[in-house]
């Protein structure tokens, strides 16, 4: 645009503005004062587009990483959901409890079965030591009882075979029982418990079939040969030889035995 002069030379003016002409010839007056305040409203919102846009920059700088923002925003509404009010209000409280609880029991419930197989392992371990004590102590006194020795016939394992569960390990002590289910007292120390031998002694005065198994008391049946006292003394009845398991019947007919009806 040119500035339009007068014919004096000086420029135009309209309403106090200098007068341009544009390329079309049209007269525009130029309005400075204007055009100065516009310029500054003009930097002025440069300069606020400027700074938000900074101020955006930096706040993305804080989501660096985040390579999917709807994502990002769930989890923010979950997160914005765990709160006391909403879990109530949507009934997750009891819900996580019912896990919680599900999750401890299950707990219990591993610990419960590995303390039980334990519990059974060494349940079995121990019944096996009971067992082999029992076998040492209570079948070791068989053997050496110098009672079956020089009063009965009968070779120890037999003697175990009817009265062996009338014994048990009490401690660090054998002990016996009767028929009754009561122990069994010495009658030489009154008041104490009676000695292996002691106690072997009064079950067989108790033993129905006590004659056939005394040495010297047999009788033998009809038919039986021989007039020794050892012959007779192997000859019992069937009752007795019932009462006995299959190793003791075996031995006995190996010893000479020979059984009455």
């Amino acid at each position: 645009m040119k500035l339009k002069l007068n014919e004096q030379g000086f420029a135009y003016v309209q309403d106090g503005k200098p007068v341009f002409v544009d390329d079309q010839g049209k007269d525009i007056a130029f309005d400075a004062v204007g055009t100065k305040e516009t310029i500054s409203r003009l930097n002025a919102e440069a300069k606020s587009h400027r700074e938000a846009k900074e101020a955006a920059e930096a706040a993305l700088k804080n989501f660096e990483g985040i390579a999917d923002p709807a994502a990002a925003l769930k989890a923010l509404e979950t997160l914005k959901n765990i709160d006391d009010k909403r879990l109530v209000d949507a009934g997750q409280v009891e819900q996580i409890k019912q896990q919680t609880a599900q999750a401890y029991e299950q707990r219990i419930q591993e610990k419960e079965k590995a303390h039980g197989e334990t519990l059974n392992r060494i349940t079995q371990e121990r019944d096996t030591l009971q067992a082999t004590l029992f076998n040492e102590r209570i079948g070791g006194q068989f053997e050496r009882s110098g009672f079956i020795k020089e009063n009965l016939i009968t070779p120890p394992d037999m003697v175990r075979a009817v009265f062996g569960n009338a014994f048990k390990v009490e401690g660090d002590k054998v002990v016996a029982y009767d028929h009754t289910g009561n122990k069994i007292f010495s009658r030489s120390r009154p008041g104490e418990i009676a000695s292996f031998d002691e106690a072997l002694e009064q079950l067989v005065d108790h033993y129905p079939n006590r004659d056939y198994i005394l040495k010297g008391t047999g009788s033998s049946g009809g038919g039986s040969q021989g007039g020794g006292q050892g012959a007779r003394g192997k000859t019992i009845n069937r009752a007795a030889f019932d009462s006995m398991d299959a190793s003791a019947r075996s031995e006995f007919f190996k010893n000479g035995g020979t059984l009455t009806d």
